[in-house]
């Protein structure tokens, strides 16, 4: 399945979010998580998104057309030591507004790193749209995806898998590198973009 895909717009706001009729779906993770390159290698677009070596660059909600119903959007990074406080603050402000306000969102893709698994701040995360109070689509889902895969040994595969399940949590396992994992998600957005339910994650939120 071919994803076709062009960046349309940035947002610092909700207030300069597109006013368009294409349902979105998010991206997340940390700022080091690769969410730009497994945007590049979901859409088999070279540089749609911008990859840098240093975590942390962006700062707004970037837009993707994806087709002619569905928007990719990706969200700034958090988590990142070296961000100062202001901006990390600013950062939550915005996600946490995004996630909880914006009708036209009706998916989230959330990234892990697979060697690390999901820590409090990516289950806070998962937790924003529950509290949403404007819901304009009822088939609201969450993907979680383990990236970075290629970097495990095949021994420890298990223990990183586990790491998502003892918390009630089923990723799909990927690499933006390898390519695995990538049809399945691919597969799984343009299913959630058409308006097919899937099973939100079921979090432990204090392990």
């Amino acid at each position: 399945m071919k994803l076709s895909a062009e960046f349309r717009s940035s947002a610092t706001h909700l207030g300069e979010c597109p006013n368009w009729d294409r349902v979105e779906i998010a991206l997340a993770g940390r700022s080091n998580v690769g969410k730009s390159s497994l945007l590049n290698a979901l859409t088999e677009t070279r540089g749609l998104a911008r990859t840098s070596k240093t975590p942390g660059r962006t700062r707004a909600l970037n837009f993707f057309s994806v087709g002619t119903k569905v928007a990719l959007v990706d969200l700034p990074g958090f988590g990142y030591a070296k961000m100062s406080r202001d901006d990390a603050a600013a950062i939550s402000r915005l996600l946490d507004a995004y996630l909880t306000q914006r009708e036209r969102l009706v998916g989230l893709v959330l990234l892990v790193d697979a060697r690390r698994g999901p820590e409090k701040e990516e289950l806070a995360i998962l937790a924003l749209p529950e509290n949403r109070e404007l819901r304009s689509y009822s088939g609201f889902a969450t993907v979680v995806v383990a990236t970075k895969c290629d970097k495990l040994r095949r021994s420890e595969r298990a223990a990183a898998v586990a790491r998502f399940t003892k918390l009630g949590i089923e990723p799909i396992i990927c690499s933006a590198q390898s390519g695995e994992g990538m049809e399945t998600l691919r597969r799984r957005i343009m299913a959630i973009g058409a308006g097919e339910k899937s099973p939100r994650a079921s979090v432990i939120v204090d392990p």
